[in-house]
């Protein structure tokens, strides 16, 4: 038996799980009744693909800015250092079907995009490394899995 972690996702098998994929890693209840949902928006198969960083780049731009204009309640997205998903974070919404819905409109806009916002050094750490076309190549793959983005586990 594995020690169990204290981060989530290192309990999680990794070579059990069929990417892509949207999970609730887990709810955590704040000391006022607040709760905050955390999801693993898996893009890639852990340990056999992931994206090219210029790409995930973009798309982490992209969904960060696009995210917001479908769910009102979004704490964070951010990407995974695996560069196989990201991690979203959300506050009082315990509806799979709200968080299914955003994404799927979020890539979306990704697909519609022209520029990458923040794409600059004002507002980029790294404004040279990234990809609109790259970042679009990925979110049409994830939209083209869309009806299976419920099942997490291989069978």
């Amino acid at each position: 038996m594995t020690k169990k972690m204290n981060v989530e996702s290192f309990n999680l098998d990794h070579t059990k799980v069929k990417a892509p994929y949207v999970r609730l890693v887990g709810i955590t209840k704040g000391e006022h009744g607040d709760e905050i949902y955390k999801y693993d928006i898996r893009f890639k198969q852990p340990n056999k693909a992931y994206m090219e960083m210029t790409g995930l780049h973009s798309i982490e731009h992209l969904m960060a800015e696009n995210i917001r204009n479908h769910l009102n309640n979004v704490i964070d997205i951010g990407p995974m250092g695996c560069q196989t998903g990201f991690y979203l974070s959300v506050l009082n919404n315990s509806s799979f079907e709200d968080i299914i819905e955003a994404l799927e409109k979020t890539l979306q806009d990704v697909l519609k995009a022209e520029e990458v916002p923040a794409c600059n050094e004002v507002q980029c750490g790294w404004a040279a490394n990234h990809s609109l076309e790259g970042a679009k190549e990925i979110a049409e793959e994830m939209l083209s899995h869309k009806d299976e983005w419920h099942i997490v586990f291989a069978e």
